[in-house]
C-alpha cells in the first residue's frame, strides 16, 4: 500500500491534532498515513514520493520551531524540487507571516506548494478546520 508522509512538530498539540486530521483523510481515500512527529521522520523516505505534508506552529517572532523541524526543512529543501508539499500549521499570534515564508522557501527550492498555499489555524483547530484537514489529505493522497 503507498504511503503518504505527514510529518509535523508540535508543541502544544495543535499542529499535532491538524496532522492528525489530515492523515484521517489520507486514510478515508485508501492509502496509508505514516503521521510522524519530525524526529521519528525519515528524509530517504520523503525523496522516494513526489507528495508529503509538512506541518510546523509559528515560533517565536513568526519563524518554524528552530531545534528539530528548521534543520529538517533545510534538508528538505536540498531535494525539493518537482515535489508536492502541503504545508500546514497552527499559530497564536502575528498574521501568518511564518506560512508565507515557508511556502517562499519552499517554492524557490523548486516544490509545487498544493493549493499555493498553507493550512493555518489561529489556536486549536476547530471541527470546520479538522474537517479542512482532512480534505487535504484526501487532496494530498489523490496526488
Amino acid at each position: 500500500m503507498e504511503k503518504v508522509y505527514v510529518v509535523y512538530w508540535s508543541q502544544s498539540g495543535n499542529t499535532q491534532a491538524m496532522a492528525e486530521a489530515i492523515g484521517k483523510g489520507v486514510t478515508a481515500t485508501g492509502k496509508e498515513a505514516a503521521v510522524l512527529y519530525v524526529s521519528q521522520a525519515s528524509i530517504e523516505d520523503l525523496k522516494q514520493v513526489n507528495a508529503f505534508a509538512l506541518g510546523c506552529p509559528s515560533m517565536g517572532v513568526e519563524v518554524i520551531e528552530e531545534g528539530e523541524m528548521e534543520p529538517f526543512v533545510c534538508e528538505v529543501e536540498s531535494f525539493a524540487q518537482g515535489k508536492t508539499i502541503a504545508l500546514f500549521g497552527s499559530y497564536g499570534w502575528g498574521d501568518g507571516e511564518w506560512m508565507r515564508n515557508w511556502i517562499e522557501r519552499m517554492e524557490q527550492a523548486g516544490a509545487k506548494v498544493l493549493n499555493g498555499e498553507g493550512l493555518i489555524c489561529q489556536e486549536a483547530p476547530d471541527e470546520d478546520m479538522l474537517s479542512d484537514c482532512e480534505a487535504l489529505g484526501k487532496q494530498l493522497a489523490s496526488l
